[in-house]
C-alpha cells in the first residue's frame, strides 16, 4: 500500500492522492509519522461496501436459520411487541 504524509497533501493536493493510487488500489495517509487515513478510488470504496452488505446478509441468514432471529411481517412483528409490553406491565411487581 503506498504511503502519503500530511506534508505530501499540503504541498501537492489530489496529485498526491492521485499518483499515490496510479498503481494501487489504497494508500494511508501518516500524520506526525502514524498512519491516520486510508484513500482509495470510489470503485474500491463501492466494492468494499458492497462486500459488507453481502457479509451482513449471511450473517441474517445464518441467524435466521439458527433460530437467533424472528422473520415476520410488519403486522406480526406490532403485534408481538404489543403483546411483549403487555405481558410486561402485567406482570406481578409491575
Amino acid at each position: 500500500m503506498s504511503q502519503l504524509t500530511a506534508n505530501d497533501l499540503k504541498v501537492r493536493g489530489i496529485a498526491a492522492i492521485e499518483s499515490a493510487l496510479a498503481d494501487q488500489a489504497e494508500a494511508t495517509i501518516s500524520v506526525r509519522g502514524k498512519d491516520r487515513f486510508v484513500v482509495m478510488q470510489m470503485a474500491q470504496y463501492h466494492h468494499l461496501r458492497e462486500c459488507e452488505l453481502e457479509a451482513a446478509l449471511a450473517q441474517s441468514h445464518a441467524e435466521l436459520a439458527a433460530g437467533l432471529a424472528v422473520q415476520e411481517s410488519a403486522n406480526a412483528h406490532m403485534a408481538r411487541l404489543e403483546a411483549l409490553l403487555q405481558t410486561k406491565h402485567t406482570a406481578p411487581g409491575n
